[in-house]
């Protein structure tokens, strides 16, 4: 080894020790005689001091170096003296006083501070990523994910769980997003598909008697990115036979509660973690993931507002629509330009518009509420009972505003919902020491398509249906209930399971009820149907995304900031300005010609 010590071996117990570290130089500062660097490795930094009466030859190299120089110093620690102790440093009681140096290399003037915590922009940062990642914050993350990753390993291992690989190139399946195909040049004309998940593979492990399985699984899908979501992402993959929705659950909490425990021991986070259904997540929430480090729940007032004769409300109710609102606590005094803003902001989740009602703080609870006290277009069509019960639905209180949204009941719940959501952090609601884990079931098994005309799955076509509820499939497929279960972190969903059909006429049936041809199911799905043809298991399982875990586990702003090597928000690689064309050669290998040639 070209050192002795890493930094966060140095200490005071090494004094008059000799040792040897190597790194790159952080800061360099000159005072005068003495020249002081700062030498950083992966885990920190340590002070080195060179002399001239100690050694004029290292002393005058020493003026040479700059910043991000590769160097390898060897000298003897001191105690640094009194008064010149850096608390920030975890070597910040101790120097080494060189006694030699060697430049290892030298580096040209980096596009960015890395020396700092500045803002940088994000492509640069992407395109000179192996900089960024010297940057202490995107090394901690690095290292976190790295014993994320550990902890789940020896999690699994002590469970007994094989890891299995599973491959990579496959056959396009439907998962619920666009595949990334690839061309195949000795089968001319075909394609492999990179995976969505593992999702058949798993259950063909259980068909095959391994019972217990997991797989750190890279996995793909061709979707438009934004802050939680990669073209190419890492998940923990879990399988499971002889099991129940209570035993998948309970394994995947545990390991949740052992890791808080253990990599944030100062936080605070539900225990066991609370369950609510899909059906109460998105009435009270608007949302199937709801973050509940706020409350800020949705109120529906739609049979208070009925029989008003303030049109929207009406009419919306007549129709068959909701009128639900949400109180935004201390906002009463909102301009009229912070309400436009609002509105264009709801307006933007898919609302038509954005009705406001202000409480202002002249009393301090409801009772002393009047209705001078109201501000709101809609208050000449309200009475004081009325209000007051809005407020009560919404938990308002005087001094807050009330947004009302009246549409149909989806269109509804996503605006509000978003609208919580962005309110609750713009607001600062969200208690930043909690780890607010919940899990939601009860989803439905099927969602209708109007575009394609025709039933999709809300998770996947694997989920189990309840089994007295599988007649529903041929006569009302909407109330249709499924085995399936999210574990939701802080408003993202970190993982989605369920119990899988392990029955080939059920998963047959399925796909009959998703309006797939007895031809398009054989080709696309033969191979699943005929195993369970052969003794299937019943199994079940979880998949939890890793960089959206590591993302909410560091505090991290989007799901970049903790994939060594991501795409930028318009799928690049910058580093490796990807994608790019391919060659004619390798076009012609592949039996491709583009359509503008």
């Amino acid at each position: 080894m070209l050192r002795t010590h890493d930094s966060p071996e140095l200490n005071a117990c090494l004094v008059d020790r000799k040792v040897t570290v190597a790194g790159w130089v952080d800061r360099r500062r000159d005072h005068g005689g003495l020249i002081f660097i700062d030498v950083r490795d992966r885990a920190g930094l340590v002070q080195v001091v060179f002399n001239p009466e100690i050694n004029p030859d290292c002393h005058k190299l020493a003026g040479d170096l700059r910043c991000e120089f590769v160097v390898q110093v060897s000298g003897t620690v001191s105690l640094r003296p009194q008064g010149t102790q850096n608390a920030k440093l975890a070597t910040g009681e101790i120097e080494i006083i060189a006694d030699s140096l060697k430049i290892l290399n030298t580096s040209e003037t980096p596009p960015f501070y890395i020396n700092e915590d500045s803002e940088v922009d994000e492509n640069l940062r992407l395109k000179y990523r192996y900089l960024d990642m010297r940057r202490p914050r995107v090394r901690d993350i690095i290292m976190l994910r790295h014993q994320v990753v550990r902890f789940i390993r020896n999690y699994f291992d002590e469970l007994s769980f094989v890891e299995v690989e599973t491959p990579i190139l496959g056959k396009s399946t439907p998962e619920g997003a666009r595949d990334y195909l690839v061309p195949s040049r000795v089968h001319s004309g075909k394609f492999y598909a990179l995976p969505q998940s593992p999702q058949q593979m798993k259950q063909l492990l259980m068909v095959g008697g391994l019972e217990k399985y997991y797989q750190i699984a890279k996995c793909f899908r061709d979707e438009d990115t934004r802050a939680d979501r990669q073209p190419e992402f890492t998940q923990l993959d879990v399988e499971m036979s002889f099991v129940t929705e209570e035993d998948v659950m309970s394994i995947t909490e545990e390991m949740f509660i052992r890791m808080m425990r253990q990599m944030h021991p100062g936080k605070r986070f539900p225990s066991p973690f609370p369950r609510i259904t899909y059906s109460e997540a998105m009435e009270r929430y608007g949302s199937d993931k709801p973050d509940l480090r706020f409350d800020m729940h949705l109120g529906d007032v739609s049979h208070i507002v009925a029989h008003t004769e303030f049109g929207v409300f009406k009419n919306t109710v007549e129709s068959g629509g909701k009128v639900k609102a949400i109180a935004l606590p201390g906002c009463a005094a909102y301009s009229r330009q912070e309400l436009a803003k609002l509105t264009e902001l709801a307006q933007g989740y898919g609302a038509k518009g954005l009705l406001s009602m202000s409480l202002t703080r002249e009393c301090s609870c409801l009772d002393g509420l009047t209705m001078e006290m109201v501000k709101s277009v809609a208050a000449k069509y309200l009475n004081l009972e009325q209000v007051k019960q809005i407020a009560i639905k919404t938990g308002a209180l005087p001094g807050d505003l009330i947004v009302f949204v009246a549409d149909k009941e989806p269109v509804v719940a996503n605006a509000l919902g978003k609208l919580r959501q962005e309110m609750g952090l713009r607001l600062k609601l969200a208690d930043s020491d909690l780890f607010a884990f919940v899990w939601v079931t009860d989803f439905p098994l099927l969602e209708w398509d109007k575009d394609l005309d025709r039933w999709h799955a809300m998770h996947h076509p694997f989920t189990s249906p309840l089994e007295n509820e599988i007649p529903l499939l041929d006569i009302e497929p909407a109330r249709a209930g499924s085995r399936a279960y999210d574990i939701v972190l802080n408003g993202y969903e970190v993982g989605g399971g369920s119990i899988r059909i392990h029955q080939a006429w059920l998963q047959r049936k399925i796909f009959q009820v998703m309006k797939y041809t007895e031809a398009e199911i054989d080709e696309r799905f033969g191979h699943l149907l005929e195993a369970f043809s052969f003794g299937a298991p019943p199994h079940g399982g979880i998949a939890l995304g890793i960089d959206r875990l590591v993302m909410l586990l560091s505090g991290a702003s989007n799901i970049r900031e903790v994939i060594p090597f991501p795409k930028n928000q318009n799928a690049v690689d910058m580093l490796f300005n990807a994608p790019a064309p391919a060659t004619r050669e390798q076009l012609n290998e592949l039996h491709i010609q583009l359509r503008d040639e």
